[in-house]
């Protein structure tokens, strides 16, 4: 069975973006030719699923070419119904049917790239395995928490911590399965 993995960045007091989606605290870790185990990370998968905000923003910041890459079948969870362009398919579909459904085809691991609405339907469900949480070392005060309340709690299980020159600390848990 395919496994679901999150890989995102959040600030240290748990927002992925100031209000009105502002990600420019992300650039406070930029650095050149350091990718934080990203390039290895997608290495392992072949399908990413990911809400149309991130999706928009994503585009508008780095180009279609960062998701279209002809390599990847990419969902992008919206409610506004679209055509697919490449291997790129706009979803309206249920969120918990898709992700179980795909768990079960052949392929590598299935990559949830955000955001928080995104994820935190899938750990309603239990449906993410391994999380990857880069922490950038800022408090934004304000913005979009990555954990939202109303969802189970889910025991985690410590892979690895790794802390970068930047200042960044990346926290690797996998699901704690009783």
């Amino acid at each position: 069975m395919r496994q679901l993995s999150l890989f995102i960045a959040t600030s240290l007091d748990g927002y992925i973006a100031k209000p009105n989606d502002d990600l420019s605290f992300l650039k406070l870790v930029e650095k050149e030719g350091e990718d934080y185990g990203y390039a290895k990370f997608t290495a392992n998968i072949d399908t990413i699923i990911l809400g149309r905000k991130t999706y928009d923003y994503v585009l508008k910041e780095i180009g279609s070419s960062h998701y279209d890459n002809g390599q990847r079948d990419v969902y992008v969870i919206t409610r506004t119904a679209r055509p697919s362009v490449g291997r790129i398919t706009f979803y309206t579909g249920n969120l918990t049917e898709l992700v179980e459904q795909l768990k079960f085809e052949s392929g590598k691991n299935i990559y949830c790239d955000g955001g928080a609405e995104i994820v935190n339907e899938l750990l309603k469900s239990d449906l993410i395995d391994e999380f990857i949480i880069s922490i950038v070392p800022i408090l934004v005060g304000n913005g979009t928490r990555l954990f939202k309340n109303g969802r189970p709690e889910q025991q985690l299980e410590l892979v690895n911590s790794e802390t970068f020159d930047t200042g960044l600390t990346q926290l690797h848990y996998k699901r704690k399965r009783n």
